[in-house]
């Protein structure tokens, strides 16, 4: 008999916080405000990440970047180490969990050393071989990784490397995503999370949805076909300067979906009884009785 488990759902505020640190921790608060129960944020080493090339180069898109380069407008963004500790720690005095995506071999090191409950493997870096070897080696926490822009065989890969130390079973969760912002309904691809299930729900910890859509009525779908873990971007106002605000949920939508996940956890079930106690009242007055 299926048993759906309680729905936990991620605000991915990642850069929303537009490199203000007053403003990480209002998202925090609001993100806590909503019902969610993890506040995620990004790190990046981006002299390590970028090439020098890619350092130098104008932003692709100007009136969202935060510097003259893509590496200034990334570097505005990011924060330190100890920003971090320090945000783990508001995190946990609001009674919200700290999480972080990392890009990076550094930032991997960086954020394993505050021993968060998971660490996120962004799309782009579920390749990154050395990064996800050292957090398998040196991090107890589990291991949350999406599957956007993401071929068959290299999530296979992925999957094995995990099971080398057989802790793909006991702490990898992979995350159907389609890698967009936002994405359309039809590249959504919810049935996705049922081939995640089929390949490899006897060899994970867990499966969950990452979602860059608009609106929050597919996330019910993606629960109901079977991801544990909601993940969406979240941001105090879409009209933000940022390339991530317009795909990202304010505190309305949030809530909204907090309450709608919350329902339906409580409705995949099956009768406790044929009749149910609040349809024995209706069946005494209204059941059909031969005259």
């Amino acid at each position: 008999m299926k048993k759906y488990k309680e729905p936990k759902v991620i605000a991915e505020i990642g850069c929303n916080h537009k490199g203000d640190f007053e403003i990480a921790k209002e998202l925090i608060l609001l993100a806590k405000l909503s019902g969610a129960d993890y506040a995620k944020f990004q790190k990046r080493n981006n002299k390590e990440l970028l090439t020098p090339e890619q350092y130098n180069s104008p932003h692709p898109n100007e009136m969202h970047a935060y510097g003259k380069t893509y590496g200034e407008h990334r570097e505005f963004l990011e924060f330190s180490l100890e920003q971090h500790a320090e945000l783990k720690k508001f995190c946990e005095a609001n009674s919200i969990g700290y999480a972080t995506s990392v890009w990076d071999l550094t930032s991997a090191k960086e954020i394993a050393s505050l021993k968060p409950d998971f660490i996120k493997i962004p799309s782009a870096c579920n390749n990154h071989y050395e990064m996800l070897e050292y957090l398998r080696d040196n991090y107890s926490g589990y291991i949350q990784a999406s599957l956007g822009m993401t071929t068959h065989e290299e999530e296979e890969a992925l999957v094995k490397l995990f099971e080398k130390n057989n802790s793909a079973k006991e702490r990898l969760i992979l995350f159907s995503c389609t890698s967009g912002y936002p994405v359309a309904f039809e590249d959504v691809s919810l049935l996705e999370i049922e081939r995640i299930k089929s390949e490899y729900g006897n060899r994970i910890y867990d499966i969950g949805f990452s979602g860059h859509h608009l609106g929050i009525a597919i996330d019910i779908a993606a629960y109901t076909l079977g991801a544990s873990w909601i993940e969406r971007h979240f941001t105090k106002d879409r009209t933000w300067k940022g390339t991530d605000h317009a795909a990202s949920l304010e505190v309305p939508g949030l809530t909204k979906l907090v309450r709608d996940l919350k329902a339906s956890h409580k409705a995949l079930n099956y009768k406790r009884s044929e009749v149910l106690e609040v349809e024995q009242i209706q069946r005494d007055k209204l059941k059909y009785r031969k005259r």
